[in-house]
């Protein structure tokens, strides 16, 4: 891998690390799930307009888009919003990876090596360490949905998996035509349409100036330039050679939210933060001999994100 193609690499872990912090500006301005289904509309028209239809079953087109774009982002949104620390949900997140191995072998047959084995094993202990000190701290609830929120993650880069798209960008892109309807209908019978409405009067005021900028940050440098660059290196190189990188995003999302947030993990959290990206680490499987064209999401080593 070249200087250069690894400073890509850590740029778009960058962009991923700071997208837990656009989340959380964009939840001062609009209600979660207005936000998520604002996220994925402001991409969805575009890409119905000018994107060629990636060739690949329907089904498994909508998959993804319920599963990555619909049931991660609500519960994740969600979470936030009701508490979540913003650098512990960029950690948390990351639960997708051996969700989406555990998940492929109940489901896809997949085999497991005994790397795999005992990196699911260190994943999952740390995040019990997690939720033990969250519950002492009255937090359970926001870990649970952010915990939702991963496995819908997991769902969704199963059916990334399964479509096979010929170029998984134009994938990514329409994928983000599925979540909006859905997450507007959730927004419109449980945070209400007169809440909806305020927030989107609020973003033509310049007090709405962050919320609309933070929305563009989700879509056009999380989602278009990040998955862009991510894409482009793991068509360059063996997934096993890139996907690490994507473990600096908690990394930023912590050190982000620290220093604009002022949020301090416990030494509890930190202790299982690092075993938690061991485990995501060992538990990505070992390169194949031939280079894997996968899509990558924002905050994982596994197909997906916008």
């Amino acid at each position: 891998m070249t200087a250069r193609d690894r400073l890509l690499a850590a740029v778009v872990a960058v962009l991923w690390g700071a997208n837990f912090l656009a989340i959380h500006v964009g939840l001062e301005h609009y209600p979660p799930l207005l936000l998520a289904a604002l996220r994925f509309a402001v991409l969805a028209i575009p890409t119905v307009l000018l994107v060629p239809r990636p060739r690949v079953p329907l089904r498994w087109l909508i998959g993804y888009g319920l599963g990555f774009g619909t049931v991660q982002f609500l519960f994740l949104f969600v979470a936030m919003d009701v508490g979540m620390p913003t650098g512990l949900a960029s950690l948390v997140l990351q639960a997708s990876a051996p969700f989406t191995v555990l998940l492929g072998a109940v489901l896809l047959r997949e085999r497991m090596s005994a790397r795999q084995d005992v990196g699911i094993t260190l994943a999952v202990v740390g995040l019990l360490a997690i939720a033990v000190a969250q519950a002492q701290a009255a937090a359970l609830i926001p870990l649970v949905l952010t915990l939702i929120g991963a496995l819908g993650w997991a769902f969704g880069n199963l059916a990334a998996r399964l479509a096979d798209p010929p170029n998984p960008l134009h994938l990514t892109l329409w994928m983000s035509v599925v979540p909006p309807i859905p997450l507007l209908a959730a927004s419109l019978l449980t945070e209400g349409p007169v809440a909806d409405w305020a927030a989107l009067r609020g973003a033509v005021t310049v007090e709405g100036v962050p919320g609309v900028l933070s929305i563009a940050y989700l879509a056009i440098l999380a989602t278009i330039l990040g998955s862009g660059i991510w894409t482009t290196l793991m068509r360059r190189y063996p997934a096993g050679v890139v996907a690490p990188y994507s473990l600096l995003v908690p990394v930023v999302g912590i050190a982000l939210a620290a220093a604009a947030l002022g949020e301090r993990p416990s030494a509890v959290e930190l202790v299982a933060g690092v075993v938690i990206i061991g485990g995501v680490l060992l538990g990505t499987p070992r390169p194949v001999s031939t280079p894997v064209t996968v899509d990558v999401g924002e905050s994982g080593s596994t197909p997906a994100r916008t």
